[in-house]
């Protein structure tokens, strides 16, 4: 009996280091060491850390991701997902979580799938709007914010449409709300970022614009900041501001760990700022003559790269010691050419990749901006790149995957295709890539 209790408590203490791992994995920062333990599973919108990064920065490590598939290769299984929804699916402890909506905004679902077998175990509607804003464009959807997991929760967020807690083994609501005001007016699309407590969230819509942050636990209110920008008559190019979307954004924020701080980097119209994540206070901003920015930042230890949206886009490249309005003296370096106004850009081993709405992948060095290669790939891109093994993969809303190696020179390795194209951010866990398109959600594993 000594042995077995002995036993049992070896058993509870590896449990407890597996649950150490998971914490760490959802709370490191987005430009970690490479001693930081590999992912077990992909808790939120790019992933583990923030950063589309299938494994730590700086680490040489290969998981066996697959270089090559089809509908008749490398498929372990492919599962209909109903409705419309862009949303990258979130892994963890064996499932797969992801929403969707009808198209015509009445009706929100969560969706749970067996990340085994690709059986659909969980499938609810948790809220309704009697009168939803139309969309306006065929880029978005009802269902674009991506859900953040944990271990024993999944949070998911429709926007102003409701956000709620549910119980990750049974689906059960533990708390929920649908009193968070703003006119997304083309639809939500910045997904929540679970940071210690808080369920932090960001609300830029033609008539508020805010971050705010929740109490995990419970969904009160723990602290709201207002963006700071002072709104004007004129756009950019002095030419009068039309209603909408000039004042929106749909920028998912970055938690980051540099000069001697933790901080949040988050992009609003006009502006990108930095906020402590503990207390929404406001840190530093970058004014900007951009609107609508989507696509998330990514940072080293040093600078944070942002993407400013439509407007005159540029890629800005951001000192992070700064204080108050460092606009004239923080931009370490820009970029106009090529720029993504909606996937989320690479940095790794110092170089950063980007692939713009029409097809073209750029590559620069994070540290000075200057262009090493720019190479024309198919299609369109709405869907953020994922980096793993070596490589960038590529996903386009015309049903191609292009593999890149990744390095100073461009190398195109495989060009893969699936029966319709993607709109939402690739997932990984383990070996496998979880892939939803416009109409299905797929494994793909060697």
């Amino acid at each position: 009996m000594p042995n077995a209790a002995h036993h049992v408590c070896r058993l509870r203490r590896a449990a407890s280091a597996l649950a150490a791992v998971v914490v760490l994995a959802l709370t490191a920062p987005a430009a970690p060491a490479a001693d930081v333990p590999p992912p077990l599973g992909w808790p939120q919108f790019r992933g583990p850390w923030g950063n589309g990064h299938a494994v730590p920065s700086g680490s040489a490590e290969s998981i066996g991701l697959p270089l090559q598939w089809s509908e008749s290769r490398n498929v372990a299984w492919k599962t209909a997902i109903p409705h419309r929804g862009w949303c990258t699916p979130v892994v963890l402890d064996g499932r797969v979580w992801l929403t969707t909506a009808t198209p015509d905004g009445h009706e929100f679902f969560a969706i749970g799938v067996d990340a085994a077998s690709g059986k659909v175990f969980f499938n609810e509607r948790l809220f309704r709007a009697a009168e939803p804003e139309p969309l306006g464009n065929r880029v978005n959807s009802y269902a674009s914010p991506s859900p953040v997991i944990e271990p024993g929760r999944v949070y998911v967020h429709f926007g102003s449409y409701g956000t709620a807690c549910l119980d990750a083994s049974t689906g059960k609501v533990l708390w929920e709300r649908g009193d968070l005001p703003c006119r997304h007016y083309r639809g939500p699309a910045s997904s929540p970022i679970l940071f210690e407590d808080l369920l932090i969230l960001s609300m830029d819509g033609v008539d508020v614009q805010y971050v705010t942050a929740l109490d995990k636990r419970t969904g009160r209110t723990v602290w709201r900041t207002d963006r700071s920008v002072e709104w004007d008559d004129l756009d950019a190019d002095g030419k009068p501001i039309r209603e909408g979307d000039f004042r929106k954004a749909f920028c998912t924020p970055l938690v980051v760990r540099a000069g001697g701080r933790t901080q949040m980097v988050s992009l609003g119209a006009k502006a990108a700022y930095a906020y402590d994540p503990r207390t929404g206070k406001e840190l530093w901003r970058v004014r900007h003559p951009g609107h609508s920015s989507a696509p998330m930042p990514v940072a080293d230890d040093e600078r944070v790269y942002v993407c400013t949206g439509h407007g005159r886009t540029q890629l800005l490249a951001i000192r992070l010691d700064g204080r108050g309005d460092v606009t004239d003296t923080h931009v370490a370096w820009t970029h106009p050419d090529d720029v993504p106004l909606t996937a989320s850009p690479i940095l790794a081993d110092g170089l950063l990749y980007m692939v713009s709405d029409g097809g073209a992948v750029t590559c620069l060095e994070a540290a000075t901006g200057k262009p090493l290669w720019r190479e024309r790939i198919s299609g369109n891109y709405a869907a953020s790149a994922l980096y793993g093994d070596g490589r960038l993969y590529f996903f386009s809303q015309q049903r191609t995957a292009t593999v890149m190696e990744a390095g100073r020179t461009a190398r195109v390795l495989a060009t893969n295709r699936l029966e319709d194209g993607f709109m939402a951010s690739p997932a990984v866990a383990g070996k496998a890539l979880f892939l939803r398109t416009k109409t299905h959600l797929y494994r793909i594993e060697g």
